[in-house]
């Protein structure tokens, strides 16, 4: 079976991760990002995804790991890169984003979150990889 790839960033802020819903799925919330295009790196398909859904760039990328679950929206085996950092202004909802909101996992959002936030980022960031002070 083909495990569809994806790259997201993991945007912390006061303590309080960046989630974003899709108009397709507009009840599950996910990280910003999306899948490469063909010979695109993860940084540059990041780049791309940010802009056109957020209208923001990423800064300070630094590689948080690799996360394996099942695609909430396509039910398929997925993993996922996810990348941690900065952003260059005001994320703002755009193209096929139905919302955002930022959650510390513990709130309303996290019933909603999307299995590989949920089960892997989530933890990850709780650990302690996302940076001193900055941890969800």
């Amino acid at each position: 079976m083909t495990v569809m790839q994806v790259v997201a960033m993991a945007v912390v802020d006061r303590g309080r991760l960046l989630v974003v819903s899709k108009n397709a799925a507009p009840d599950v919330f996910y990280l910003p990002g999306g899948k490469p295009e063909p010979g695109e790196s993860a940084e540059e398909t990041l780049a791309r995804e940010l802009r056109e859904e957020l209208g923001v760039r990423p800064l300070d990328l630094a590689l948080l790991g690799e996360v394996e679950d099942v695609a909430a929206l396509e039910g398929v085996p997925m993993r996922m890169t996810v990348f941690t950092g900065r952003l260059d202004g005001r994320p703002e909802p755009a193209a096929e984003l139905a919302a955002l909101g930022w959650t510390d996992g513990r709130d309303e959002f996290g019933p909603r979150l999307a299995p590989a936030v949920r089960n892997h980022v989530v933890p990850l960031l709780a650990g302690g990889s996302g940076g001193p002070g900055d941890h969800v």
